[in-house]
């Protein structure tokens, strides 16, 4: 007899931070290239490569966040760590990163494309240069990053991996987040299309969707909200899973695609959410329009 009063089990908490589910040495003697490598979910991801024995090159915005990011993630056991202040949006600024990364640690054997911008807004309240920082950044940068890469692989002749970061929402559309959801789309698009073009050459290029991974680094609006949904308890209640998900799950998952285990995958985005984003209620709820979800007056021109 089940006992309806007991609380559910939600999925399993994952294995303690340290572990990995690859042989270690995965990566002796790779060089792995983070965009957005000096925090949030970049530093994680970054952070399961290291311990797995690569090399790392880490790029951001933020000289001080990349040195941070660096004496943490030299103490893991991996290679070298070199980081770069580096505006993807600029392709003299990836280029030139790239040749450091050559320089310092030796050409690029993954690609992590996890730069991007974003924040809630309504639609009709994104002004030109809102929408054209987190495009430019989040869909323009991941394509000058990852042309860079493809280009300098198709013109030595050597195999390449590439992991373009994306949002369940390419797939569903975004309210709230017109501006990233449309951006994340190309992104997804661009790892279908480069898998294709690319993979006579030896190139896999796959997509990575992460679910709700808190993070201190995460902006401040969508931080905020957060919290005050763990403090009143329903933050986990809110996944299927019944829990949130810690970052170094995400990063197993980058390793995994990138390793010698997977490369037959390209052309795939895998989604790391527990199963959230296909969640569906029953009867469906009353629509609220983004505006007052975001406590938003009437709009006004």
């Amino acid at each position: 007899m089940t006992d309806d009063t007991a609380p559910l089990p939600g999925l399993p908490a994952p294995p303690p931070p340290g572990a990995h589910a690859l042989p270690p040495g995965t990566y002796d003697k790779a060089v792995v290239l983070v965009t957005g490598g000096g925090s949030g979910l970049g530093k994680a991801m970054a952070a399961e490569f290291a311990r797995l024995g690569a090399d790392l090159v880490l790029l951001g915005r933020t000289e001080e966040r990349l040195k941070a990011a660096r004496e943490e993630l030299a103490e893991l056991g991996g290679g070298r760590v070199v980081v770069a202040v580096c505006d993807v949006r600029e392709p003299e600024q990836v280029g030139a990163a790239f040749d450091l990364a050559e320089r310092e640690a030796g050409m690029p054997g993954v690609l992590v494309n996890s730069a991007a911008a974003n924040f809630p807004s309504p639609a009709e309240d994104l002004s030109p240069n809102a929408w054209r920082a987190v495009v430019d950044i989040t869909l323009t940068g991941t394509w000058f990053t990852t042309r860079e890469f493809g280009r300098r692989h198709l013109a030595a002749g050597t195999p390449g991996s590439v992991i373009n970061v994306g949002a369940s929402y390419a797939w569903t559309g975004g309210p709230g987040y017109a501006h990233s959801a449309a951006a994340k789309a190309g992104v997804r698009n661009l790892v279908e299309t480069l898998a294709v073009e690319w993979g006579p050459y030896g190139i896999q290029v796959n997509g990575l969707v992460p679910g709700l991974f808190p993070h201190p680094d995460m902006p401040e609006a969508i931080r905020s909200g957060l919290e005050e949904a763990a403090a009143r308890g329903e933050l986990d209640a809110r996944q299927p899973a019944l829990r949130v998900g810690e970052p170094r799950e995400l990063g197993w998952a980058a390793t995994f695609l990138a390793s010698p285990y997977a490369r037959f995958i390209s052309g795939h985005t895998l989604v790391v959410d527990g199963a959230n984003w296909q969640r569906r209620t029953v009867v469906a709820a009353p629509v609220t329009p983004v505006r007052e979800q975001l406590g938003r007056g009437p709009f006004k021109r």
